[in-house]
């Protein structure tokens, strides 16, 4: 930040003009809230950010938080209505690899952002008006629409970041931003039914309608997000023209060729990640409906209990992160974070444990998983290829969300939640197997994904010598 300052005091003072005269008078210096090389600015635009992604998570998980009017409202089975996840993850699958070269090379990080921003705005109107002309096809081409700016908006808020922040504080931004995603999920969860009922004590009846207004009022999270990415392509246009500051970017080079060359490690880790998100997030979903139909919860605390997940990851994941890096060890914090999820599905689907239990410990294995797994790509790849390699990993874990989502609704639709919860027992044991096979082969090879912090230091160190 220094060396911003010192390119913003010519512009911030007066100084002489191109001819060699003194500039007739000295502007004053900025108030700190408006100057973007002051600490006061950078939060403010820290508090945009995070609340660009908001409304995204908000809606994300709309079907969740109303499994039930949707189903009945819609008339529809378990299986069409996890289609209305598989869509928001099949066009994720291709632009996982295109969502970063749009916002580096086409759109510039601050169109992009205003652009994906509308998308998901659009995909959850459109997804409410299916809901109003009872036209479930019409909700489904909604979630698409949603999908494509989804997942490119979180893209999106990260090049943001990487613009504004360095260094260590990095990790803090990061983890702010990913709390205020799951408080967003979190209210979502806990409002969105409340808020239909509502609606159907104003209007008279439950119906389509009903759905259709409820999700409408909800989109009014998408346009507070859009605000933000108003607010901070100004703020950023502002900085450039004041400090001389570059446009962000997202610094991915994505070479599908680069596919080829990836490791045998790296392999596993894609595998541990789509085994294990594939038993978390469709379970979710689902999960509202099963709590009610297994343990007799009423809606709302079937709603606070689905919730919880995203509850405690909110204040986890930047505790884990930091625990994490100061540790090292990433093999063994993802191997106690799968095995712990693997209980927690046991207890959910064998016993009648009340499933609080169970679902605070998936909340923090989930919290666990996703700062101890997605470094590792980083420790295995080079650096030239760590774009290709991320955009992989995201795009066959929404490919395996997609193709899981349709079999979970089928699985449930012929057989029930008891067989429901094996299927997910499997794809986490799966997972669990990964990561054994991930330590031995790391081990055998010499590899360093299980480092400790100060063995990666003494790397680092020798390297520099």
């Amino acid at each position: 930040m220094e060396e911003e300052e010192e390119e913003a005091r010519p512009l911030l003072a007066g100084g002489p003009d191109e001819a060699g005269r003194e500039a007739p008078a000295a502007p004053r210096a900025l108030p700190a809230l408006c100057d973007p090389s002051r600490l006061a600015h950078r939060l403010l635009v820290l508090l945009l950010m995070c609340f660009l992604g908001f409304g995204s998570y908000f809606c994300y998980d709309n079907p969740a938080a109303l499994q039930t009017q949707v189903k009945r409202d819609m008339q529809v089975n378990t299986t069409k209505f996890m289609l209305l996840y598989a869509w928001y993850s099949w066009p994720n699958v291709v632009l996982c690899f295109f969502g970063g070269f749009l916002i580096d090379r086409v759109f510039g990080i601050r169109w992009g952002t205003i652009i994906f921003s509308c998308f998901v705005c659009i995909g959850q109107v459109i997804f409410a008006l299916g809901g109003i002309f009872n036209a479930f096809w019409l909700m489904e081409f909604g979630r698409f629409v949603f999908g494509i700016g989804g997942e490119s908006l979180a893209v999106a808020q990260n090049t943001y970041a990487v613009s504004w922040f360095k260094g260590k504080e990095l990790n803090l931004v990061f983890g702010l931003q990913l709390s205020m995603a799951r408080i967003g999920s979190t209210v979502n969860m806990n409002l969105m039914g409340w808020l239909y009922s509502k609606i159907e004590a104003s209007l008279g009846s439950a119906g389509p309608t009903t759905l259709g207004v409820t999700l409408m009022i909800g989109g009014i999270t998408c346009i507070l997000s859009l605000i933000c990415a108003l607010a901070l392509a100004y703020l950023d246009q502002r900085a450039e023209r004041i400090l001389h500051k570059e446009q962000g970017k997202t610094g991915e080079v994505i070479k599908l060729t680069d596919v080829k060359d990836f490791s045998l490690p790296l392999w596993l880790i894609f595998i541990i990640c789509v085994c294990y998100y594939v038993a978390v997030f469709p379970f979710i979903g689902l999960g509202k409906v099963f709590f009610t139909e297994k343990f007799g919860f009423s809606s709302q605390a079937a709603s606070a209990i689905n919730s919880i997940v995203y509850v405690i990851s909110a204040p986890m994941s930047p505790i884990f992160g930091l625990l994490v890096d100061k540790t090292g060890k990433n093999i063994i914090w993802v191997l106690c974070a799968v095995v712990t999820t693997l209980v927690s599905h046991m207890m959910l689907a064998f016993t009648m444990w009340n499933p609080w239990i169970a679902m605070c410990l998936l909340g923090l294995s989930y919290s666990l998983l996703a700062c101890a797994l997605w470094p590792m790509v980083a420790f295995v790849v080079p650096e030239h290829q760590l774009g290709t390699a991320y955009g992989f990993m995201q795009s066959i874990q929404n490919l395996g969300l997609a193709i899981i989502s349709i079999i979970a609704g089928m699985i449930l639709d012929t057989r029930g939640y008891l067989f429901l919860e094996v299927f997910f027992i499997a794809c986490v044991s799966l997972s669990l197997l990964s990561v054994v096979l991930l330590y031995l082969v790391n081990r055998a090879r010499g590899g360093n994904l299980n480092y400790s912090a100060r063995q990666r230091e003494e790397i680092k160190l020798s390297h520099t010598e």
